[in-house]
């Protein structure tokens, strides 16, 4: 009898070609996602007088650089966009740009359009690939080398990482987010308290999350030092992906529902770390540092560098410094200069969805921009009505884009301002140079515009549903 495998050891197993002597894989890769960023790559098959592998697996997304609101385009994002265009033109790459109704970020429209399915193995130069591995797909972000790697092999090397399994059991309380269990966790363990690792996050909590939460829990694995993060596929999963545009349809359907089936850890199956969170003990959650480690409950107060120990304590002082708060102030009492609802991390309809029902019927008391995750994402949100509601609110509603996540497209926090922010990180300069950013959930991010300052939202929801 075989031992009783983990699902990661399943996947690895099923895309393994070989292994080297020095333990290094050579596994095959289903699908290969390229954004702006990936010109290097595309530079260095011209060079060699090489062609992409397997064009059919390759999608170019128009997602970092994305223009959000009108006006010139500066003429180097102009470039790279352009570049894009005509490398994707070059190898008959299937290219989600500018003009296309199904543009988006790359870890947003992935799910959307039925690319990301379960099993697969998924490649991004882009850290935040893990999302994809909420449908049970092994994925993870790539460097330029390795970029290059998979266009002119569709294979890539890779070490295998130790497993970690989380389980959450019970009941996450009210306006409790998968964006809070994330920051918990990370908070908890440290930002490289799962380096190395694999997740499987599992549990009662889990499985009670929507698609949208469980891709939100695995884009932030990467911030807590993860390789990658897992969930395994479930009828949640399957009523998902049922119907969109790359799915599987008819016979191939009924089969891959099949093969889907046994993308799961075997009862015993052992991982090489156990960690046990209590849903009940997560509460609306955010930031204060410039880690998103720094991470606390909104009911709690600035930490004091002098209760920590070792390098933490420098940290936690450098961090203060940098965001301009005192030890002991409570987070509910820090003012906020804007705010920012979008990004890979909480740019989806449910995300909206939930900012929109704390925004509506009041005003928003600081300026803000609330940028969907794709253009079908925002399209969804302007037949329901929401961006209504972030309009008359007082937030800028924008096109879909990577946008003040990064700050690449000219959507920025000037230096010195303090934005609350639904995106995945803090680190200093992150939104801009100089910004400082307080992470959370969309519906704390609209918790904080109405009140202008960070929120419990929990007290703005009373009442409603």
């Amino acid at each position: 009898m075989t031992a009783p495998q983990t699902l990661f050891a399943k996947l690895w197993a099923a895309h393994e070609i070989m292994q080297r002597e020095d333990g290094t894989s050579l596994l095959s890769v289903d699908r290969h996602l390229v954004h702006e960023g990936s010109h290097h790559a595309f530079a260095k098959l011209e060079s060699r007088g090489m062609k992409v592998a397997a064009p059919d697996l390759t999608f170019g997304v128009v997602d970092h650089y994305a223009p959000t609101r009108a006006g010139e385009v500066a003429a180097d994002i102009r470039r790279m966009i352009d570049t894009l265009g005509r490398n994707a033109k070059a190898h008959g790459v299937r290219l989600f740009d500018l003009r296309d109704p199904g543009q988006g970020i790359v870890h947003v429209i992935g799910p959307e359009q039925g690319l990301t399915l379960p099993g697969l193995l998924i490649n991004c130069g882009d850290s935040h690939t893990s999302t994809h591995g909420a449908f049970g797909a092994l994925a993870f972000g790539v460097g330029a080398t390795e970029v290059a790697h998979i266009l002119a092999t569709q294979t890539i090397w890779q070490r295998r990482p130790q497993t970690m399994r989380i389980t959450v059991d019970g009941a996450l309380g009210p306006a409790v987010s998968a964006k809070d269990l994330a920051l918990h966790w990370i908070a908890r363990l440290g930002a490289d308290g799962a380096r190395g690792h694999a997740i499987e996050y599992a549990g009662s909590a889990v499985r009670a999350l929507t698609m949208e939460g469980r891709l939100t829990l695995c884009n932030l694995s990467i911030e807590g030092g993860a390789r990658l993060g897992l969930v395994a596929p479930d009828q949640v999963t399957f009523d998902y992906i049922k119907g969109r545009n790359f799915a599987p349809k008819g016979a191939e359907w009924d089969q891959a529902l099949l093969d889907w089936s046994g993308l799961k850890s075997d009862a015993g199956a052992a991982f090489d770390r156990e960690i046990m969170i209590d849903a009940a003990d997560i509460a609306p959650t955010v930031t204060w540092g410039t880690s998103p480690e720094d991470a606390l409950p909104i009911t709690a107060t600035v930490p004091d560098p002098a209760t920590l120990e070792g390098a933490k304590q420098e940290q936690a002082r450098a961090a203060l410094e940098y965001m301009a708060l005192t030890a002991g102030t409570r987070l509910d009492q820090i003012a906020v200069d804007q705010v920012f609802i979008g990004s890979c991390t909480n740019g989806r309809i449910e995300d909206l969805r939930l900012a929109a029902s704390v925004l509506a019927g009041r005003k928003a008391r600081v300026p803000g921009l609330v940028s969907p995750g794709s253009s079908a994402v925002k399209k969804q949100a302007e037949d329901e009505g929401l961006a209504h509601i972030f309009t008359q609110a007082g937030l800028e509603w924008a096109r879909s884009g990577c946008s003040m996540c990064v700050g690449m497209n000219g959507d920025r926090v000037d230096a010195g301002k303090r934005c609350a922010s639904s995106t995945n990180r803090n680190f200093k300069g992150r939104q801009g140079r100089g910004a400082r950013t307080h992470l959370m959930s969309p519906a704390m991010v609209a918790a904080a515009a109405v009140t202008g300052h960070l929120t419990d939202v929990r007290i703005l929801m009373e009442g409603r549903t």
